[in-house]
């Protein structure tokens, strides 16, 4: 499974969430749940996250795993972007907002997310062994 992985742009460290290229629910609920632990290890409202979603399978029992991974987390995260959601991604978004009453900048790029989050383009990632396959999202 994916691990928490950390990006520095402008003195700010934004958490970085990678459900790209899960296909299925139990790749995906196992994530929420490590992904979840280290969230909720945090201060209230002290943490930056950015997640990716490209290429992620999603449904309506998806859809419900992540509103309550997002519930749980929603008392530690303080600001939040997204990237990769597409389709029917799209369209759970407006009921996912009033579920959980956060809301999530929806971005098309990584440099766009991250401009966003700590308004700069220029950032890397703490663990420099996942640089390079980062870069091909930018």
């Amino acid at each position: 499974m994916k691990q928490v992985e950390k990006i520095i742009a402008n003195n700010k460290e934004i958490l970085y969430l990678d459900f790209s290229g899960l296909r299925t629910k139990e790749e995906i609920i196992k994530q929420t749940e490590i992904y979840g632990q280290y969230v909720r290890k945090h201060l209230f409202r002290s943490v930056t996250t950015l997640t990716n979603l490209e290429g992620m399978y999603f449904n309506t029992d998806i859809y419900n795993v992540f509103a309550a991974y997002v519930k749980a987390n929603n008392p530690y995260v303080k600001e939040s972007a997204v990237i990769g959601m597409k389709g029917l991604m799209m369209i759970f978004y407006k009921g996912f907002v009033a579920l959980t009453g956060r809301k999530v900048t929806i971005c098309d790029s990584m440099t766009e997310a991250i401009l966003a989050l700590a308004g700069t383009a220029s950032y890397r990632f703490v663990n420099e062994k996942a640089a390079p396959k980062m870069e091909q999202l930018r």
